[in-house]
Order: structure tokens, then C-alpha cells, then sequence
């Protein structure tokens, strides 16, 4: 059984499972909120698998959290799964405090911790605290990154023996044609991100790299993708945009269908991230599998993906003329861009390929699996 508030990659990560995973040895039953996703979940086959919807939701709301811990215990004694395998942070809380009442084991896959979205004080002590009392309620650390496992081993204090590492991956993108049907309001030459504004992916920073670049290439553009409905930041940086007279240097797209990111991705120059904190950003995976150099900052995440020098490059986080610096040399330095582009798919296939990948994670829930 699956719990999850499914948006964004932690919806992501669940479909490539639940598509991969061998259905004639497995069957997956999915817990989820009513206003999350829409689409079904469906099996390698294509058929569509077992969901149960209540209100699951990324805020706390002590009423509706305390129903759907209510929702998922009665569904845990109507299914009686042999494993329960939880998604997120809110994921894991309502499945952990549910498995006292239906005794299971829960692997936990917090796709990024909930107390890296605050730098410091009150909140970020709350949210450390929680995740330091639910690592005892019969909880296994799954987690999707060397990062992510060395932060739930050093910061949550699981003990190594309860740790285990899935890295989140995508299957090889084939692009039968690469022609983008989104409306193209940019120039032929751009590099491009992923990322919704938000305190966690840090667009501010790339906006004021933007600027820093213009002054070596002032045809820089920059394509942003991911401005959808939660979207904290999004006016700060359109300001930011504004006050800087960037409107002709950055474009950014709403929610678009993932084929389509992988067009324009394809498509682009190279990748960029500014992110804070991440699990294991798809985005920056699906990047090296269509492999292309990229710039980001050295953040959970994004440095298991990203080797410096080797595929690209990592920056400190708000070092912004260091990142302009090594965008601008990436840009100007085909050579190099080409010989991190072959290092980037070459990543890809060694580590994050689902394909071979998904046997890890069948053998995991297989071990403990309570029979």
C-alpha cells in the first residue's frame, strides 16, 4: 500500500513505480488525497490499480490530518497489506502513526525532508522534531538519495541497519519528434530550468545570475518551467524580473505536459538549478537522460547528480557570479559542453535508469514484506 499526498515529483516517483514494477509478484494499492491528482494510477499492463481518496493534504490541518489517519487505519484493516511503502513528508506521518494500529512495516520516501523548506528557528525545530518521533513508529528509511539517506542518518538519527537507498529514476526519454507544439515565444538559443517559485527551488537566485550573464552575453535567455498553482514566490520574481528590465531575457511556462518539458529541455543549451534543498530532483535526472551539461547548486540533491567538472558543474548556494561565471563558460565552450553531455547520459545509465533500476526496489519489498 501507498500513501501519499500525490503532487509534483512525489506523484512522479509513484507512477514510475507502480508502471514498472512486476504486477504478476506485486499488487500496489494507493491512499491519496481527493484533491490531489487526477489522473488514475495504472500497472505495467495499463490496467488500473486499486485507490482509495480523502482529504491528504501538503499544509497541517489538525482536523483533516487526524481523518485521514482515521480514513488510512480502516483501510489498512480492510486490505491487510504486507508492507506499507510512504511518499512525502505528510505521507509518512498519517501511514507511520496508522501502522500502531495495524501492526507493518513503513518504508518512508520523504522526497525531501519538510524541515529544509525553513533555514532556521521555531518551524524548522517543529518539523525536525516530528520527523525525530516518527522514525521510531516501525519506520524504515527509504530514501531516494545518498543525500537524503546521510541527512535521515546524521540529522533524524536513524540508525544505518534502519536505512536503505532507492535513487529515484526515469526510464530512457525517445523522442520520436522533437518539435515543440507549445506556443515557442523564445529565441533558438536559450538554457532552461524546472521549478516552481518557491522558497525551496530559490528562483530568485537565477534571476539575478540572469542578469550577471547578460552583462558577458546579453542574448541570454532563459526558459523557466513549472509555474503552477503552488507557486509561492512567483510575483517576487516576476518583480525581480521587472526591476531588472529582464522581460526579453526570461520566459516563463506554466504547467505543461512533461513530453513537452522534454522538448524543450532537448532542446536548450543547457540545464540550470538553484535550488536550496531536493530529494532527487526528476528534473535534473530527466536532463542527464537527454543529456545535457548542467549548472546547479551543491544542495541535497542535486549534488548526486551532478559531479563538478565531470557533467557539469556545482555552485555554492547564492554564490551568483560564480554560477553566471560557469554558465557563460559553458555557453561559449562547446567542446566542453559536448564532452559533459556524453558524461551526463553516461550517469544516467549507470545510476538512474528505471529499467534496471526497479529490481532493487522489487527485491526491497520483497525482504520485508510481513508474510
Amino acid at each position: 500500500m501507498h500513501v501519499l499526498n500525490s503532487v509534483g515529483g512525489v506523484d512522479v516517483s509513484l507512477r514510475l513505480i507502480l508502471e514498472n514494477i512486476d504486477p504478476e509478484q506485486f499488487e500496489n494499492v494507493v491512499v491519496h488525497g481527493v484533491n490531489d491528482t487526477k489522473k488514475q494510477y495504472l500497472n505495467k499492463h495499463g490496467e488500473k490499480l486499486k485507490e482509495f481518496k480523502f482529504r491528504i493534504s501538503r499544509e497541517i490541518n489538525l482536523f483533516n490530518d487526524l481523518l485521514a489517519l482515521f480514513n488510512t487505519i480502516k483501510i489498512l484493516k480492510k486490505e491487510k497489506p504486507n508492507l506499507v511503502h510512504a511518499h512525502s513528508a505528510k505521507g509518512g506521518i498519517i501511514a507511520r502513526a496508522a501502522s500502531l494500529f495495524y501492526k507493518t512495516t513503513v518504508l518512508h520516501t520523504p522526497q525531501a525532508y519538510s524541515y529544509l523548506s525553513a533555514p532556521r528557528g521555531l518551524k524548522r525545530t517543529i518539523f525536525l522534531s516530528i520527523e525525530k518521533l516518527f522514525k521510531n513508529f516501525n519506520s524504515i528509511l527509504l530514501a531516494s538519495s545518498k543525500s537524503e539517506l546521510e541527512r535521515g542518518i546524521n540529522e533524524v538519527g536513524y540508525k544505518k541497519t534502519n536505512t536503505l537507498l532507492f535513487n529515484n529514476s526515469i526510464l530512457p526519454i525517445e523522442l520520436n519528434n522533437s518539435e515543440i507544439q507549445h506556443v515557442v515565444t523564445w529565441p533558438k538559443s536559450y538554457i532552461c530550468s524546472v521549478g516552481r517559485p518557491s522558497y525551496q527551488k530559490n528562483v530568485e537566485m537565477m534571476v539575478e545570475v540572469i542578469k550577471c550573464v547578460k552583462d558577458k552575453i546579453p542574448s541570454i535567455h532563459l526558459v523557466l518551467m513549472g509555474i503552477g498553482e503552488y507557486s509561492p514566490n512567483v510575483n517576487s520574481v516576476k518583480e525581480l524580473i521587472k526591476k531588472y528590465g529582464l522581460e526579453k531575457n526570461i520566459t516563463l511556462v506554466k504547467w505543461i505536459k512533461r513530453e513537452e518539458i522534454f522538448k524543450i529541455v532537448y532542446s536548450s543549451t543547457l540545464y540550470v538549478s538553484t535550488a536550496r534543498y531536493e530529494g532527487l530532483p526528476y528534473s535534473i535526472i530527466e536532463s542527464l537522460a537527454l543529456s545535457k551539461a548542467c549548472v546547479v547548486t551543491d544542495a541535497d540533491g542535486n549534488r548526486d547528480l551532478v559531479i563538478d567538472g565531470e557533467n557539469g558543474f556545482l555552485v555554492k548556494n547564492n554564490d551568483i557570479q560564480n554560477m553566471a561565471d560557469k554558465i557563460c563558460r559553458l555557453i561559449e565552450d562547446k567542446k566542453l559542453r559536448n564532452e559533459m553531455e556524453q558524461q551526463s547520459l553516461n550517469l544516467f545509465n549507470q545510476k538512474f535508469n528505471m529499467s534496471t533500476n526497479i529490481i532493487q526496489l522489487e527485491k526491497i519489498y520483497e525482504k520485508l514484506a510481513v508474510r
